[in-house]
């Protein structure tokens, strides 16, 4: 068919409904964008919606904000909080069959033997929570955490496994949390992005940028990488030779010419890239007063660990502090180095877990006391874990070595929340004497998903984008709300 002929039979096929939906902005966005036009230089124009404009969420939420501490590469939680005195027993022993037989293991193959840990456990608070002696810092603060020792996963590798936890699917593609929080809610403040990224340990975590890409969302709302040292955000100065008054007439211009496209063709990405361009004039001058922890009092960077300027996990803490403080939505926080195989000392479950866990216990325990401090625990989730846990057994490599190490695993693990509508000195769900399977209270990682969106004020079934004919959401057609660890 010709293309004018195409388009008659497209007029003749779309209903009312079609039209109301799809065209162009929508009628109602239309309207709405007339109703909040603003004044600029060259006179009145209709401007594009903000699409990091805030939203009503759909219904009453118990926190405002997320910290996600993602300790990169899996932390073995049978040495930090999960303590199996029966696994200690049986150190040595070789597996059961039905522990290993007929399952994928990234490194082990052959039957592998059982590994207590080899860290001290001893209990802490008033809720009597188990936490390894290495961690003397977060086992004063158990009793405002929930540990969930019953969560479960669908994949035993970094990448998917961390694209599975961020996005909800373990194939590139699909938007990550933060990004579905911002499409869902917006941010509280228009002169910083409303999704940030920190890393810490000298990587990228295995799933790259996918871990806090849109996907098929608009991009103005996938994270925004920034940095603890040097400029905060990539290419936001100025170039040489351009003042800001520069800057800002050429993005006058950018923005009249989007603009008058976006009322034209009514495209997503235009708008996105309205909202960019000017997100990034503004964070000229907002991120890098955010960003700088040497306005903090020497206390308090003593209380982390930090050191301004250094990129560490310390330091990131206390940036995700100012950060939430000042209405940013979502920040993520990877810290790379906890794939604990035992290949070398410093990946061992012993002095090398030990001295891992210096860096992160002191910062982790200090955030949640400041943002108690400050009034802000209760409207922020914090959230710690890995992508997967790690076996009950030695890693097949390392089965003769002096260094002890265990493999991935994702039939079990621990993590634990914090704040934000989640109950304190509280433990949920267990795992078998030896640490292999779930013994009550299942958490998939799907169920995770749909109750941190709950204490936004989502509803997980709601949130939904339409993609190539189908409405996509985090937690795909699966994930239930885990109630009982709500306050």
């Amino acid at each position: 068919m010709k293309g004018n002929e195409v388009n008659l039979e497209y007029t003749r096929h779309m209903t009312r409904r079609h039209f109301l939906r799809d065209c162009q902005l929508g009628i109602g966005s239309m309207a709405l964008a007339t109703l909040l036009h603003r004044d600029t230089k060259a006179g009145i124009a209709d401007k594009p919606l903000n699409p990091l404009a805030p939203k009503r969420p759909h219904f009453d939420a118990r926190a405002k904000s997320v910290i996600f501490l993602h300790m990169a590469g899996s932390p073995p939680h049978l040495d930090l909080f999960d303590y199996k005195p029966e696994l200690v027993k049986r150190d040595g022993e070789l597996c059961p069959d039905e522990f290993y037989k007929g399952k994928r293991f990234a490194f082990t193959s052959a039957r592998p033997k059982l590994l207590g840990t080899p860290q001290k456990f001893s209990q802490h608070g008033q809720c009597g929570a188990w936490v390894a002696d290495i961690l003397p810092n977060i086992a004063k603060v158990v009793d405002d955490i929930t540990f969930i020792k019953s969560m479960n996963t669908d994949q035993f590798n970094h990448a998917p496994a961390q694209m599975f936890l961020y996005t909800g699917s373990p194939r590139m593609g699909r938007p990550a949390m933060g990004a579905w929080v911002t499409y869902g809610l917006g941010s509280e403040n228009e002169n910083l992005p409303g999704y940030v990224v920190l890393i810490s340990g000298g990587t990228n975590p295995s799933a790259g940028k996918s871990a806090w890409g849109s996907g098929f969302l608009p991009t103005v709302y996938q994270g925004v990488q920034c940095r603890s040292k040097g400029d905060p955000v990539l290419y936001l100065s100025n170039p040489k030779g351009m003042d800001r008054d520069v800057r800002r007439l050429s993005l006058d211009a950018l923005r009249d010419l989007n603009e008058l496209q976006a009322r034209e063709l009514g495209h997503p990405e235009t708008v996105t890239r309205i909202a960019q361009y000017e997100l990034a004039y503004r964070m000229q001058i907002s991120a890098p007063e955010v960003m700088d922890v040497s306005r903090e009092t020497r206390q308090t960077l003593e209380m982390y660990g930090a050191q301004p300027g250094d990129g560490s996990f310390a330091s990131n803490c206390l940036l995700a502090r100012r950060l939430v403080e000042q209405g940013v939505r979502f920040v993520q926080l990877f810290d790379w180095g906890w794939d604990f195989h035992g290949t070398s000392p410093s990946t061992g479950i012993g002095d090398g877990l030990a001295k891992r866990c210096q860096l992160m216990d002191r910062p982790v325990a200090a955030l949640l006391t400041d943002l108690k401090a400050r009034g802000l625990l209760d409207e922020t989730l914090v959230i710690w874990s890995g992508e997967f846990g790690r076996t009950p057994f030695r890693e097949g490599r390392t089965a003769k070595s002096k260094v002890l190490g265990r493999d991935h695993y994702p039939d079990c693990y621990t993590m634990f929340l914090a704040g934000g509508g989640i109950k304190r000195g509280f433990t949920f769900g267990a795992s078998d004497e030896l640490g292999f399977t779930v013994a009550e209270n299942k958490v998939h990682v799907h169920d995770l998903q749909a109750t941190i969106l709950h204490l936004l004020g989502l509803d997980h079934e709601k949130l939904t984008y339409r993609y190539q004919g189908r409405d996509f959401r985090l937690t795909d057609v699966f994930g239930h709300v885990v109630h009982d660890i709500l306050a």
